[in-house]
């Protein structure tokens, strides 16, 4: 919002469209809080796995703004907010119509600025074409041929941003490069504590789901519930009595969890998620930093507070790291001779495996290892497992490291 002569507010405000190399510019409604543009574009979609953007700013140059007043941010035009759809989760020859929130994180935090309404219709061809679709490369043949280096995609990616905007700025009206950069997302490389907390909590929630099936088993193993402890035990024996039917038992679990999710399956397209962008809990401090220019213009003590807390994070990184490291190089030593002795135990356990898997029937080895591993709690030793045992004294390189 500007603010003009006699004192009160202004927005002068218009839509920005993109999709794919076309990108479209709706005609400006000046000193309107409520504007209505009406107008309709139709985009020819050459992959339904794709994003459309949609972006709506205050002009800062036409009408009642004055570049020089306080409030219109000099000569670029306000941010209002910004909305990506993803295709393929539109339904096909349905029209959405849907209103969705316009949200800015400033140096204040996040701000909810209106909200954008529009209707979307996605049009697909036969289902034969979709399947073609969805299994082609993402590429032409010579990216795969001659893949680019991470720098080189970066470089393309900025000379690509400044051809895009040179030519949108002699447009009429004219697109300006802080519209194009905010588009493009220009800065989603940068550093930000804000976008680390976030996708370390992704990569959470993708775990989540192994660690509740690993502790689901757990529980099976220890007869928490024995009714699913007993069924379990009895779909196990049907399995290995009849091996064949164990890859299309889990086909089928797999489409009946698909059938049973539909009900849940989402009935308008996402939207600018608070809670996953981490937006809400931020700290200010965490917000200046994610603003601030680079190389930074902050004085030397902020600079140096926070480049203290970055080692600080970096060293738990580096742990991590290092510790996944420490258990691939245990595995790696199994047969490196690095301690002669644990390898010699090693060959001789897997000779004398190879001779008793060769004269045992498969369904035997697989029914007695199962019902081991499911055997009952009192069977059980509190102890860590001879495994485990021998593979945790396996050497490994953290002792060459200076």
């Amino acid at each position: 919002m500007k603010i003009i002569k006699d004192g009160r507010g202004s927005t002068d405000a218009y839509c920005v469209a993109k999709y794919g190399h076309k990108w479209i510019r709706t005609r400006t409604i000046l000193d309107n809080f409520n504007p209505k543009w009406s107008e309709q574009y139709t985009w020819e979609v050459y992959d339904p796995c794709t994003v459309i953007t949609l972006g709506v700013f205050d002009n800062c140059h036409l009408g009642s703004a004055a570049p020089e007043k306080p409030g219109t941010g000099g000569t670029r035009d306000s941010r209002i907010g910004k909305v990506r759809i993803r295709l393929s989760a539109l339904e096909s020859h349905r029209v959405y119509t849907n209103s969705y929130p316009l949200l800015v994180l400033q140096p204040t935090g996040i701000k909810k600025m209106g909200e954008l309404r529009l209707a979307v219709r996605f049009t697909s061809l036969s289902l034969a074409n979709m399947i073609y679709i969805y299994g082609r490369p993402l590429l032409p043949r010579m990216h795969y041929l001659h893949p680019f280096t991470v720098n080189q995609i970066d470089s393309l990616r900025f000379q690509a941003m400044n051809i895009v905007a040179t030519r949108l700025g002699r447009a009429e009206p004219p697109l300006r490069k802080e519209i194009v950069e905010y588009m493009l997302d220009v800065d989603s490389h940068l550093w930000s504590m804000r976008r680390s907390k976030a996708n370390f909590f992704r990569i959470m929630s993708l775990l989540s789901g192994i660690l509740t099936v690993s502790q689901w088993f757990v529980d099976v193993c220890n007869w928490k519930n024995p009714v699913t402890s007993v069924l379990v035990h009895v779909l196990f024996l049907i399995l290995i009595s009849y091996p064949e039917l164990m890859l299309p038992t889990v086909l089928l679990y797999m489409f009946l969890i698909g059938l049973w999710n539909y009900r849940f399956r989402p009935r308008y397209p996402p939207h600018m998620d608070l809670k996953l962008s981490w937006a809400e809990a931020v700290s200010s401090d965490e917000l200046d930093e994610e603003f601030d220019t680079f190389p930074s213009s902050r004085p030397n003590d902020l600079v140096r507070m926070r480049y203290d807390r970055l080692r600080s994070i970096a060293g738990r990184i580096q742990t991590v790291v290092g510790d996944i490291a420490t258990q691939g190089e245990r595995f790696e030593s199994l047969l490196s001779w690095r301690d002669p002795r644990a390898t010699s135990l090693f060959i001789l356990f897997c000779l004398s495996a190879a001779v008793t898997l060769y004269v045992t029937p498969f369904r035997v080895v697989a029914l007695v290892g199962g019902l081991y591993t499911l055997r009952h709690p009192r069977f059980r030793s509190k102890l860590p497992s001879v495994p485990s045992n021998f593979f945790k004294r396996l050497p490994a390189r953290t002792d060459s490291m200076l």
